[in-house]
């Protein structure tokens, strides 16, 4: 019988889900049968052992209990036969694992490739509205889950049924009295599981959000160690971590207490049942005592034949959990794809002279529409400045820009063609993007500044870095250009700010996104970046989105949105003068009096 199990997911729709899942292993049918077919030899050895013993048991009951002479040459050629049937039986079984070990391990390999070249292929408004942690966990986990449960359910699945059947034909081919004493006691055994699982099932069940909560309040206490510490919020944190550990203790003593009592009830109704065949196969033995042979084969088989109705048991939970885990990884397969642009003319790279906003209107959903009719000229090497309150559609603009997003209405022009009339890619290649969340990868300094454009030289990084004042620091570092970074390493949001800007700079795209860039540093490193900006941003458009309305005063363009409009446009100087909604912004930055303002704003 199979031992309680923790809850698992359930598929939503199982049938379609099997089927799916059957269809995308296809490939692999040919080396699944043979698989099973070495499974099935194997089987069918193992079940012969016992029955060979029994010609053994005999030949040596003949020889001692009946009083008759000893057949040596027979009694060797048996147990040679028994050692070479248990022999082959290992050796289908190892090659049946090397063998499933391989198909899984294609089709692990297989749906990881198809789940990332998805992703390649996903809208990013999907992406959005998922969590990173769950789309890692289909990469991850539920493709684990598949892979490991098709190697150990068919497996189990193709072995478990042949030993069952074949244990039941050999049982009544032995002794049908025994058979049917030892099946008695299998309802039995099911009966009382059943009633013990429904019992505990409640219990797992708050085990397992008992299990959630205090997983969650400790990523959630590890998290921000730093802020319990300066609260000194730990003898709060531990009296409340010592109440949900509690909780569980409580409902994992009592599911573990119910479900532990399994095996002990399976044990003592297989006991009653081995008494019951030792007393009825012995008193048929007192006729007949070559029975005896046939009363130990019963007890061997029976042991195998409840062992296996065990496996059955336990492959309901694991079926379950591998059809959940493939519907969860096939529904993100079966998401919808970005549009094809295979027949799309493609951008050659150049600088644009114009781009145009043209009665643009776009939401993240149709009923909140963010960008409101946008009606805008940007020109060649002109620094636009984007600013406004929190929600205006700063943002949004540039992921229009770079068709991270596509507009409902309207349409972006480059030099009068149709941003949609491009390839995604050739449109992303104009830009280099500096934003608030740095982001580097394992790796060293030089191949991250690098990684827009692995061609550049050497010495056009040091500039870049000179620029942005980070050169001193690199230098600083251990091996310089070529240390390492990894997640461990000890850099400052700052230093990072810096060096995802020099590597925008050594991008050489002929436009240039600075999403907040320089949020990150000081006072005095942000004067000396606007310096580096200003000589490097020469002849390439610039569009920045700033809160810090003093890091965009020497702007050649800047756009005041306010509910997804452009209310106010000009130069720093010009904006002033009109003493509207930008006067009102930068001076609350710069009053004491008005900074409430502005942060509600």
């Amino acid at each position: 019988m199979p031992p309680i199990r923790k809850r698992v997911e359930k598929p939503k729709n199982f049938k379609a889900s099997l089927k799916q899942l059957f269809n995308y292993v296809k490939p692999y049918y040919l080396s699944i049968i043979i698989t099973l077919l070495f499974g099935v030899l194997g089987t069918a050895c193992m079940l012969a052992g016992p029955k060979i013993m029994e010609l053994l048991t005999r030949e040596i009951i003949k020889g001692s209990v009946i009083g008759g002479n000893f057949n040596f040459t027979k009694i060797t050629l048996i147990a040679i036969l028994i050692l070479c049937v248990y022999l082959l039986s290992f050796l289908f079984s190892v090659m049946q694992n090397i063998l499933m070990s391989k198909v899984n391990t294609k089709i692990a390999k297989k749906l990881r490739s198809d789940i990332n070249t998805k992703i390649s292929k996903l809208p990013l408004k999907y992406l959005d509205s998922k969590q990173t942690g769950d789309i890692l966990s289909r990469i991850t986990n539920d493709v684990d889950i598949v892979s490991n449960s098709l190697n150990q359910t068919l497996s189990t699945l193709i072995t478990s049924v042949i030993t069952v059947v074949g244990i039941i034909i050999i049982l009544f081919a032995t002794s049908w009295k025994l058979t049917l004493i030892s099946l008695a006691s299998l309802p039995i055994s099911f009966g009382l599981s059943l009633i013990i699982i429904k019992l505990s099932q409640k219990y797992f069940m708050r085990q397992q959000n008992e299990l959630g909560n205090i997983n969650g309040y400790i990523e959630e206490i590890f998290s921000a160690h730093n802020i319990v510490k300066s609260y000194n919020y730990q003898p709060k944190a531990n009296q409340k971590f010592s109440n949900i550990n509690s909780s569980l203790y409580k409902c994992g003593k009592r599911s573990q207490f119910i479900s532990g009592l399994i095996m002990p009830i399976m044990h003592f109704v297989g006991n009653l049942a081995y008494v019951f065949i030792c007393v009825v196969g012995g008193s048929m033995a007192l006729s007949n005592p070559l029975f005896i042979a046939n009363i130990l084969v019963v007890l061997q088989y029976v042991g195998s034949l409840n062992s296996s109705v065990s496996q059955l048991g336990s492959i309901s939970g694991n079926i379950q959990s591998t059809i959940a885990a493939g519907e969860r990884i096939f529904e993100f397969l079966n998401q919808p794809e970005q549009e094809d642009e295979s027949n799309k003319q493609n951008l050659q790279t150049y600088s644009p002279n114009k781009i145009e906003f043209k009665n643009l209107s776009f939401g993240y959903s149709d009923d909140k529409i963010i960008i409101k009719n946008l009606n805008l000229e940007i020109f060649k090497g002109e620094k636009v400045a984007i600013v406004g309150p929190t929600g205006a559609g700063k943002t949004t603009i540039v992921n229009l820009l770079m068709r991270f997003y596509d507009a409902q209405q309207g349409d972006i022009l480059i030099d009068d063609n149709s941003i949609y009339s491009f390839k995604r890619e050739d449109i992303r290649s104009l830009f280099s993007m500096v934003l608030q969340d740095t982001w580097l990868f394992e790796g060293t300094i030089m191949e991250n500044l690098k990684f827009s454009n692995p061609e550049v030289s050497d010495k056009e990084v040091f500039e870049a870095c000179k620029a942005c004042k980070i050169h001193h620091f690199i230098l600083s570092q251990p091996n310089g250009y070529n240390t390492v970074l990894t997640e461990n390493s000890f850099i400052s949001g700052g230093q990072k700010q810096l060096l995802t800007i020099a590597r925008a700079m050594i991008s050489k795209s002929p436009m240039l996104i600075l999403d907040e860039a320089t949020s990150s540093v000081d006072t005095r490193t942000e004067v000396l970046i606007q310096n580096a900006m200003d000589k490097l941003t020469k002849d390439r458009t610039s569009f920045i989105i700033a809160h810090r309305l003093s890091t965009i005063k020497n702007a050649n363009l800047i756009l005041v949105l306010k509910d997804g409009m452009v209310i106010e446009h000009g130069t720093h100087e010009e904006l002033m003068q009109q003493n509207g909604f930008y006067a009102e912004l930068y001076n609350s930055q710069f009053s004491l009096q008005d900074s409430t303002l502005f942060l509600q704003e």
